[in-house]
């Protein structure tokens, strides 16, 4: 059982920040956190699009991805004493506008381009609204 709660998301002004937080608990991501690897992040969708990956941290190679569209913006990060994922987004664009998503699974399922069907643990999700 992974949870997955996340908080943060509003409404900002082009070229505002924003930071998401992402709260994990359960004993399945207590296991794969202390005894394996896994791939944590975060996810975007737009209605009638698919979701999409926009920043990932891959546990075992102690790597991360981001998606094109946010390189130089977002960054990824976790405190793990506090078992938090965060998102902080800065020079936020109306095309940024979406619900975020936190996604979790062990490493054994992701790849290195991260796509929907390769996480089965996700968060309830937090709009992001920015304004031009």
């Amino acid at each position: 059982q992974v949870q997955l709660v996340e908080s943060g998301g509003g409404s900002v002004q082009a070229g505002g920040s924003l930071t998401l937080s992402c709260a994990a608990s359960g004993p399945t991501y207590h296991s794969y956190s202390t005894y394996s690897n896994y791939c944590m992040g975060w996810f975007r969708q737009t209605p009638g699009k698919e979701r999409e990956g926009v920043a990932v941290i891959y546990s075992g190679a102690g790597s991360t991805y981001y998606a094109d569209s946010v390189k130089g913006r977002f960054t990824i990060s976790q405190d793990n004493a506090k078992n938090t994922l965060y998102l902080q987004m800065n020079s936020l664009k109306p095309e940024d506008t979406a619900m975020y998503y936190c996604a979790f699974d062990g490493s054994n399922t992701c790849g290195t381009q991260p796509l929907q069907y390769q996480y089965r643990y996700w968060g309830q999700g937090t709009q992001v609204t920015v304004s031009s």
